[in-house]
């Protein structure tokens, strides 16, 4: 299946590489048009998209120091871009003796719309289902589930816990029922399709700043959601043939190679 870049989404990879700058200036809307206009994207969609990223909150209006509008970063979309770092980037694999986190959470019927928001943000930091209404995770994503719990304003109705899993199923068993392990190598598949080529060719036939932007972008958009619907287990609890460390190995090569060389040719649209 191919993959799909929305305009929204390409927006929020391009915040999360190359529009946050030290000093917080607002990415100029033109300069937002024409390097969204280099991945096919027209001038309405932009325009559209950064409407709706504003009304939800997370780009604020304001002026470059030329005085051309922009937008940036609302501090909530700072943090959340900043929660993301620490998985998009991740190089480290989790150890087995690190435990898990539970959630385990209870929602009154009269507020019903609050338990799904609350599976839904579960699943997409990475949690699967042990048994109705506990959820589990690697430990590590401890502080990120608490953070966006706090933040979404659903910690009342949620305990988290630390622990290890004690038995009885042996636990690789047991992760395979906690989380559709077939459906996340279907992503990384998917992702190594795409981008393992272009990785190759890059290796083969190096290309200029502004192809550099364009591949970099489309792996960054296509890449940050797979840490979320992966929680990144530990390899004795995967099957041998796991595509996730290659699809990480891709991936991390790219941004070696291509990010620096993307901002190259960001740069001079930012100089506003």
């Amino acid at each position: 299946m191919a993959e799909q870049h929305t305009p929204r989404s390409l927006i929020v990879s391009f915040y999360g590489a190359y529009g946050r700058g030290p000093d917080e200036s607002p990415v100029p809307v033109a300069a937002l048009i024409r390097l969204l206009g280099a991945l096919g994207v027209d001038a309405p969609s932009v325009r559209s998209s950064v409407s709706r990223l504003k009304r939800r909150g997370l780009l604020l209006p304001g002026r470059t120091a030329g005085g051309a509008a922009g937008y940036a970063l609302s501090e909530d979309a700072r943090r959340l871009l900043d929660d993301g770092d620490r998985r998009i980037y991740a190089r480290t694999e989790p150890k087995l003796s690190e435990g898990w986190v539970l959630a385990v959470f209870s929602v009154p019927e009269a507020e019903r719309h609050k338990r799904h928001l609350l599976r839904s943000r579960l699943a997409r930091l990475g949690f699967g289902t042990a048994a109705p209404g506990v959820w589990i995770a690697p430990a590590r994503l401890y502080e990120e589930t608490r953070n966006a719990l706090e933040r979404l304003e659903l910690s009342p109705y949620v305990d988290l816990f630390r622990g290890d899993h004690l038995g009885y199923t042996a636990t690789a068993e047991a992760v395979a029922r906690w989380w559709d392990l077939p459906a996340i190598a279907g992503l990384h598949e998917e992702f190594l399709a795409a981008h393992e080529p272009v990785l190759r060719a890059w290796r083969t036939a190096p290309a200029g700043a502004g192809d550099a932007y364009r591949d970099y972008l489309l792996a960054l958009d296509s890449w940050r959601r797979l840490p979320y619907a992966d929680p990144v287990l530990p390899a004795e609890l995967l099957p041998d043939d796991w595509p996730g460390r290659r699809s990480a190995e891709v991936f991390t090569a790219l941004h070696e190679l291509l990010r620096d060389r993307g901002a190259e040719y960001v740069g001079p649209f930012l100089s506003d």
